[in-house]
């Protein structure tokens, strides 16, 4: 059964300004694992990623309905799997977490679908 449901779509420019403003951004907003995986990016792929994950998730706590005020980036883990999709490896949440992501050369959308009761 599905528990809620979130989208967003962020901005890349705005996610590199902020880094680019606040070094420690990027540490604030992916887990340790996330930051392995964004130090071994190009530049390119970085401003991706770490909008990529900024905007799942922006989506999760919409998704569980209390927005990140109550739940932090940190708590959240976005992972690719072998095949390269993006599973959530850590949350708060207790059922099933949903993740899709796409993006443009300036745009990030994200969505998470947050389940219970499904084996």
């Amino acid at each position: 059964m599905i528990f809620g449901l979130g989208v967003d779509i962020t901005d890349i420019a705005r996610i590199q300004a902020a880094q680019t403003k606040n070094s420690q951004f990027k540490a604030r907003v992916l887990t340790a694992a996330e930051l392995a995986i964004y130090a071994d990016l190009s530049p390119k792929r970085q401003a991706e990623y770490l909008t990529g994950r900024f905007s799942v998730k922006e989506s999760f706590g919409k998704a569980l309905g209390t927005g990140l005020g109550q739940v932090s980036f940190l708590d959240i883990e976005v992972l690719d799997d072998e095949l390269g999709k993006p599973v959530v490896t850590k949350n708060p949440f207790a059922g099933r977490a949903l993740v899709s992501l796409s993006h443009t050369d300036t745009l990030v959308m994200s969505e998470v679908i947050l389940e219970r009761g499904t084996a």
